[in-house]
């Protein structure tokens, strides 16, 4: 079920919904576009929400794609379920707003950030899902050994390493004023050195904003996940796309899910890219997402 209202300043191609899913989650849903335009949905990463997308969003929609952004748990305008996180509330909450958006019958192609992307993995088994799932695009994500395969932390690889990953990941603890050292800091968890002032400013803000709590919740998820099993399982096409420089998720992660597709069909990788590719490589995320739009829907 959702609650709908107008977009925007009253906006006709945007749609606001409040999609009811488990455990009392309300995820906050947009719908930009044309009704009738094939259907691409985005699935924001760990800290994160649907504004992410903005950049990806434009230009697909301005060629023509309906395209559907909603914002996980505990993110954006999306309340905290607490003690609620888990990957099953990930694929419950995408199946709600896949529910709510699309028709019997209508398909789409899912794009995913890094926990976006494991959010697809993780309903990969759902029988709502395979109705409705066209393809999919898994940009900067890992399923397993997140805290044990990170190099956010200048370590060396062992037991000291993984705990302070893991340490990093559920920490509740605020990130303190946008300031030059915190700039730097986004700059070395999540981008690439390429990567703009601009580029690095929007990401500060977004996930200094990121309820602290959540974000803890959910960073105990990651460092605990494993969806390795269920990779095999999303038997639809699937494209990756993976930046060279990410330290969050390195490409030791892309090149294993890659080998465990049951239908690859596509894998970028970006010389000097971080984590952050919808924003460091937006123009290929784009191509790739109407690419698969165009073969499959």
């Amino acid at each position: 079920m959702a609650e709908t209202s107008r977009g925007p300043a009253g906006r006709p191609d945007v749609r606001v919904l409040t999609v009811t899913s488990t455990g009392g989650a309300r995820p906050h849903t947009e719908i930009h576009g044309p009704d009738d335009g094939p259907t691409v949905v985005l699935v924001h990463g760990w800290a994160c929400r649907a504004a992410f997308w903005y950049p990806v969003l434009r230009p697909l929609v301005a060629a023509g794609h309906r395209v559907v952004v909603y914002d996980q748990r505990g993110h954006g305008d999306t309340p905290a379920t607490p003690g609620s996180c888990s990957p099953e509330a990930l694929a419950d909450d995408l199946c709600a707003v896949l529910a709510a958006t699309l028709e019997e019958g209508r398909r789409a192609v899912l794009v995913g950030h890094s926990m976006g992307a494991m959010t697809i993995v993780a309903a990969a088994d759902r029988p709502l899902l395979r109705a409705h799932a066209a393809a999919a695009l898994l940009c900067s994500t890992g399923m397993d050994r997140l805290a044990d395969e990170s190099t956010v932390l200048p370590l060396r690889p062992g037991r000291w390493c993984s705990g302070g990953q893991r340490a990093f990941l559920r920490t509740t603890l605020g990130y303190g004023p946008l300031a030059p050292l915190f700039r730097r800091l986004i700059h070395h968890i999540t981008m690439g050195q390429g990567a703009t002032r601009a580029q690095c400013d929007a990401v500060a803000r977004m996930v200094r904003a990121c309820p602290r709590r959540a974000r803890g919740e959910w960073g105990t998820v990651l460092a605990g996940l494993d969806l390795a099993d269920r990779v095999g399982q999303l038997d639809i096409p699937v494209a990756l796309l993976q930046g060279e420089a990410d330290r969050l998720t390195p490409p030791v992660h892309a090149h294993r899910i890659h080998g465990r597709l049951t239908r690859p069909d596509g894998f970028v990788r970006l010389p000097g890219v971080g984590h952050m590719t919808p924003i460091e490589a937006t123009d290929t995320v784009v191509a790739t997402a109407a690419r698969l739009a165009k073969e499959q829907l």
